[in-house]
C-alpha cells in the first residue's frame, strides 16, 4: 500500500520539481554541516548545466568519428559474385576493397594500357597479366609507397571480363561473342552458336594473336571438322582462353543447270570427291529431252574459263567412266531438240488421231 507523502514534501505543484524529499534533505543538511557555504540550488544549476556540455561534446565526438569500410556480405553496392581467376587485361571491370578506407574502395576499369588509378595515388597502377592475388600485392605496396596507409589490407575480385572475348562467325547458326571467363573447349564455343549449319565447310579456322619476337602477331590452325566431329578426336578439341576468333567457313559449291529435275548449287568438301553421277543424284536426275553431252565449265588458275565436254549418256550407260568434278564447277546439261521436236509432234498425231477415230464412232 502506498505511503504518505511527507508534510514537508507537501507544497504546490510549481514548486515540487525544486523540493528534494526527506532522504534527500537529510543529505543535503550533512554536506551543508560540513561546508556551511554550501547552496543546494546552485549546484544543481551548475550540474545541469554540466550535463548539457557533456551530451554535445559526446555528439560532436560520435559526428567526427570516420566511417567504417562497408562489408562485402552487407553492401550490395560491393556484393560483388568472384569470377574464376584469370590474368586480367584491358576493360576489365576490377572490384577493390581496401579495410576500413571507404574513399579507396570502388570498381575500376582497366584501361587500354593495362593499368588502374585511384584516389591520392599519383601514378597508375599496372596490373596487364596479374591474377587478383597479385594485383592485391600490388595495390597495397602502391598505397604504402605512397604514404597513403601503413599497412593496408587489400582485397580484389573481378565484376566482368571483357579483354577475353572468343568470336564465332561463318557457317554457324548464330554467329555470337563471349567472354570467356575459363578455359573452353572448341566443341564448346561451337555448340554456343547453335551448331555448325549444312552447308558448312569440311575444316575450322582457329585463329588468335601472339607474341613473336617482341611483336604481335596471328596464328591460324586449320581443324578438320571430320575430325573433331566424328572422330571424336581430343587432340583436335583445343581449348580456348579469350582472344581466339573461331571461323566456320561455308562449304564450296558445284553448280548443275539445264535439264535436271531441280537445278541449284550443291556443297562439296574438300575431303571428298564429287562425280558426275553423284551431283546428278543431289539435282533429282535427268529431265526429260537431256542432251547426250554435257558441258563442264572451269575456270582455270590464270582466270580463263574452259569447257570441257563429257559423254553423258555413255556415262549412264556405263560405257565410260565417271568424271570426277572440282570446287566451283558449272554443269551445264543442255537440251536435245531433236528428240524433244519429234515427242511433240508424235502428241500432235496422236492427239489428230484420236479425235478423228472419236467423231467417226460419233457420226456412225
Amino acid at each position: 500500500m502506498r505511503q504518505p507523502v511527507p508534510a514537508a514534501c507537501q507544497r504546490p505543484a510549481a514548486d515540487r520539481t525544486r523540493l528534494p524529499c526527506a532522504s534527500v534533505m537529510t543529505h543535503i543538511k550533512t554536506i551543508q554541516s560540513v561546508f556551511p557555504g554550501f547552496d543546494p540550488s546552485r549546484w544543481s544549476r551548475l550540474a545541469a548545466r554540466t550535463g548539457c556540455c557533456c551530451v554535445v561534446l559526446a555528439g560532436c565526438v560520435y559526428a567526427q568519428q570516420p566511417d567504417r569500410a562497408p562489408a562485402t556480405g552487407s553492401n550490395p553496392d560491393y556484393a560483388y559474385s568472384n569470377l574464376p581467376t584469370q590474368p586480367v587485361g584491358p576493360d576489365d571491370l576490377l572490384a577493390v576493397s581496401v579495410y576500413d578506407s571507404p574513399e579507396l574502395t570502388r570498381t575500376v576499369r582497366v584501361d587500354a594500357n593495362g593499368n588502374i588509378r585511384l584516389p591520392m595515388l599519383k601514378d597508375p597502377i599496372p596490373v596487364r597479366g596479374m591474377v587478383p592475388s597479385q594485383v592485391e600485392t600490388t595495390i597495397a605496396r602502391s598505397l604504402t609507397q605512397g604514404k597513403v596507409l601503413v599497412d593496408p589490407i587489400v582485397t580484389v575480385t573481378i565484376v566482368e571480363y571483357q579483354s577475353r572475348p572468343v568470336n564465332v562467325v561463318g557457317a554457324v547458326k548464330n554467329p555470337l561473342v563471349f567472354q570467356a571467363t575459363r578455359p573452353i573447349p572448341l566443341l564448346d564455343a561451337i555448340a554456343r552458336a547453335g551448331g555448325m549449319r549444312e552447308d558448312a565447310g569440311s575444316d575450322i579456322v582457329v585463329s588468335r594473336e601472339v607474341v613473336q619476337n617482341g611483336k604481335p602477331a596471328r596464328m591460324t590452325q586449320t581443324i578438320p571438322v571430320r575430325k573433331l566431329i566424328d572422330n571424336a578426336d581430343p587432340s583436335v578439341n583445343v581449348m580456348l582462353h579469350g582472344g581466339e576468333e573461331v571461323l566456320v567457313p561455308e562449304a564450296l559449291k558445284i553448280y548443275v543447270v539445264g535439264n535436271v529435275k531441280k537445278p541449284g548449287a550443291y556443297p562439296v568438301r574438300n575431303d571428298e570427291e564429287t562425280t558426275i553421277l553423284q551431283l546428278l543424284a543431289l539435282s533429282e536426275g535427268l529431265a526429260p529431252y537431256s542432251a547426250k553431252v554435257a558441258y563442264v565449265y572451269r575456270r582455270a588458275p590464270g582466270g580463263t574459263k574452259t569447257e570441257v565436254p563429257i559423254e553423258l549418256a555413255k556415262i549412264m550407260e556405263r560405257k565410260s567412266p565417271d568424271v570426277p568434278l572440282q570446287a566451283n564447277d558449272v554443269l551445264y546439261i543442255p537440251d536435245n531438240k531433236g528428240r524433244r521436236l519429234t515427242a511433240q509432234a508424235i502428241d500432235r498425231l496422236a492427239g489428230l488421231g484420236s479425235a478423228t477415230a472419236t467423231n467417226y464412232i460419233i457420226w456412225h
